[in-house]
């Protein structure tokens, strides 16, 4: 940590969560933002692999429908399901920083809680849909 010109041994950049930096509503969704990315990346190679089980044939394909059917398969396949209705919400919500609307502190805070609102209620219905569609395949 480096002093400012006036001596102080405050860090210079804001983004030092801990005793100088309390986290606020639009950091932590942006740091989510980013852990949500990086876990679309994982999904995507879980979608390869169901991809590659399919073309592998029927043996494969049941060792993949196995595991997405098992509790950690349908905790794993609902975290990619919240991260991408949770990045495709908030990258809405950046669209709209960018065109100009929605950067007032007030507003801001309003559609961040809207984005995690959205994503908690999609995500739930989606699971929801799932859970309750599996017998019927």
């Amino acid at each position: 940590m480096s002093s400012s010109p006036s001596g102080s041994k405050r860090p210079l950049s804001p983004f030092m969560i801990g005793p100088y930096y309390r986290p606020q509503l639009t950091s932590t969704l942006s740091i989510l933002h980013r852990i949500t990315g990086v876990a679309l990346s994982a999904g995507a190679l879980g979608f390869a692999w169901w991809l590659l089980a399919t073309a592998a044939g029927p043996h494969q394909h049941v060792v993949f429908d196995n595991f997405i059917r098992s509790l950690p398969g349908t905790v794993l396949l609902l975290l990619v399901v919240f991260s991408l209705v949770y990045h495709w919400l908030n990258g809405l919500r950046h669209l709209l920083w960018d065109a100009g609307w929605g950067l007032e502190i007030p507003r801001a805070y309003a559609t961040g809680w809207v984005v995690v609102a959205l994503s908690g209620v999609l995500t739930a219905g989606i699971g929801w849909a799932m859970i309750a569609t599996r017998g019927a395949a």
